[in-house]
């Protein structure tokens, strides 16, 4: 498959669903065209915002991130997942599944009372303890009516984040979405102005769940109730 093929689908379902696809028609003062894609497809090294196309096509053995938004009655969600192609090597599946438990430990950390800089510590921690890094370029947001709401939501526990700390409360919706690069941490963007990617070249994962605080805890809103 191209990853314009699963566009298209993504595409018709956002349209069975009557709901607004988020991520098409975005600007960026980065970019000189709005993003075309319904999805971003990042595709190995490839970060965050990769362009679907039909040159992108998936080979045996590729990591592929699926980032997906929708505006529906009003309300906003957005998640992303790494898939693997094929057989994939044990590298890129440990990476994908170390991604994956970030994102769980938000989950099961977030609750009212508690800080947001207590959470992003023991994401890091444990992407750093495996030996792979958290991407600092990019963070998770709040969302609601609109795709990026205040507040910000890292991921690691940077230099700024004492002074853009917060509490977690009831009612809270927050897009959490952990990126972690096989190698170092640093990224640079495409001409395309959109496509981020790693800048050793080694591959990325994403996992992202949109979830709401709770009095006991958080509810993944996201998540497939299938």
């Amino acid at each position: 498959m191209t990853t314009a093929q699963l566009d298209r689908i993504a595409g018709q379902m956002t349209g069975e669903a009557r709901a607004e696809a988020l991520f098409k028609g975005v600007r960026s003062p980065h970019a000189r065209i709005p993003f075309p894609g319904v999805i971003c497809a990042s595709i190995n090294e490839q970060v965050v915002h990769g362009i679907p196309s039909e040159e992108a096509q998936l080979k045996d053995g590729d990591i592929l991130s699926v980032d997906f938004g929708v505006r529906l009655n009003g309300y906003c969600g957005d998640a992303a997942v790494t898939i693997g192609i094929g057989q994939v090597a044990e590298d890129n599946r440990r990476l994908m599944a170390v991604t994956s438990r970030a994102l769980d430990v938000a989950i099961a950390e977030a609750a009212p009372g508690r800080r947001w800089s207590q959470v992003a510590a023991r994401m890091q921690r444990l992407v750093e303890a495996e030996g792979f890094s958290v991407v600092k370029d990019f963070v998770g947001h709040g969302i609601g009516r609109k795709m990026h709401e205040e507040p910000r939501v890292p991921n690691f526990v940077g230099d700024d984040l004492p002074g853009n700390d917060f509490l977690l409360a009831e009612g809270m919706i927050l897009a959490v979405e952990p990126m972690v690069n096989a190698g170092d941490s640093d990224v640079r963007t495409l001409r395309n102005g959109w496509t981020v990617v790693t800048k050793d070249g080694k591959n990325s994962a994403h996992f992202e769940h949109t979830i709401a605080i709770r009095k006991d805890g958080c509810e993944v809103l996201t998540r497939n109730r299938a």
